[in-house]
């Protein structure tokens, strides 16, 4: 009977220890473990695949390898939690404007891969694209495989370049696969932006956002240097002229501000430039320079200003009158524009809307008040 006891706690033991072993080895997957092989075979060669692990929190490992002139092979593998899975390849390194790979395994054990455009920040902008869309082509070999209480899915990009370098990473929330006819995403549980080198495998985490912070930067200034402040100043200058001389200081005031801030904003456009890759934004260049231009021409004139009683006041006058609406109307055009080009969302879009709505009924009302008083 005491020979027993030994044998008996290290038959518990052993039970242990198979058990904790087990329930860790379903859900493993490393680079260590090439060559890389399943059972249910993917859709193309997978001895060549070069294996990085890009999101080790999560588990997610990413295998890659250029298979012609024209095509690369991905393999995504992540933990299979009841949740998508996702790889979006962006220009800029920001989730508004890339593209995505999202794979997942339905409730009756289908799995299902689909390509999305993420066109803005809200569901209704995240929409499936088809395959051979240019941005980001898709090969027809693609598959979801599981292996292991894991998610394999497996696609090929067609590219005459090297796709981009900047990839993101992200999980969806469990419980809540895409689904309805379009395929609808839910917003993703946790996602990571990352770098990579495709030559040596070498990435990154892109840890901070200083382009996100600097196109807010430019947009904010922009917006309300030129648009807002400076169509303030001119009802101020227009409307108010019989609190003389309160209205003069308030119109300067503000004036200057808002060329200060617009100023501030070109330059964060300029170098917003620098730092985004393959962005064009040649127009919206164009007309921000333009407005800047009659900004300094408006400066210019207030200090070459002749008295009132100068013959050449009144021309002055058509001149500085002119040249700010002509501005204020550019600049208004270039925050739309550049609301498109920065896929902001319809929510700035009707912020500034209703704005320049405002402004333009308080501008009817005190213009007809002066037609009355006459």
């Amino acid at each position: 009977m005491i020979m027993k006891k030994p044998l008996f706690l290290a038959l518990i033991i052993s039970f242990f220890f198979i058990s904790n072993v087990d329930s860790q080895s379903p859900a493993s997957d490393s680079c260590s473990s090439d060559p890389f092989t399943l059972q249910n075979p993917l859709p193309f060669n997978t001895s060549s695949l070069h294996c990085v692990s890009v999101w080790a929190s999560q588990g997610f490992i990413l295998r890659y390898a250029q298979a012609e002139s024209n095509l690369w092979n991905f393999v995504l593998s992540a933990p299979n939690t009841n949740a998508y899975i996702a790889i979006g390849f962006s220009p800029d390194g920001n989730m508004v404007g890339s593209r995505a790979v999202v794979g997942w395994v339905a409730g009756d054990g289908t799995t299902n891969i689909k390509k999305y455009h993420l066109g803005g920040q809200s569901p209704n902008q995240v929409v499936i694209e088809p395959s051979e869309k240019v941005e980001l082509r898709i090969g027809n070999l693609s598959s979801v495989v599981i292996q292991s209480n894991r998610i394999y899915m497996a696609f090929q990009v067609i590219s005459d370049t090297t796709p981009t370098p900047r990839l993101l990473y992200a999980v969806g929330p469990a419980g809540r696969l895409p689904s309805g006819t379009n395929f609808q995403l839910s917003e993703h549980d946790n996602r990571v932006s990352t770098t990579i080198n495709y030559a040596t495998g070498v990435f990154e985490n892109n840890k901070h956002k200083p382009v996100t912070s600097l196109r807010k930067a430019h947009g904010i200034l922009n917006m309300f240097g030129w648009a807002i402040l400076l169509s303030i100043g001119a009802m101020v200058a227009r409307y108010m002229r019989k609190w003389d001389p309160l209205w003069f200081y308030c119109h300067a005031s503000i004036q200057t501000l808002g060329f200060l801030l617009g100023l501030i904003g070109i330059i964060c456009g300029l170098v917003l430039e620098k730092r985004l890759t393959g962005a064009s934004v040649g127009k919206h260049k164009g007309l921000g320079i333009t407005v800047l231009v009659l900004g300094c021409l408006q400066v210019m004139a207030v200090l070459a200003r002749p008295d009132k009683e100068a013959k050449l006041r009144k021309y002055w006058n058509w001149y500085h009158f002119g040249v700010g609406r002509l501005l204020i109307f550019l600049a208004a055009i270039n925050v739309f524009y550049g609301i498109h080009l920065g896929k902001a969302g319809s929510g700035w879009n009707a912020g500034f809307a209703v704005f320049l709505i405002i402004v333009f009924i308080l501008t009817v009302i005190f213009e007809l008040r002066i037609c009355f008083k006459k």
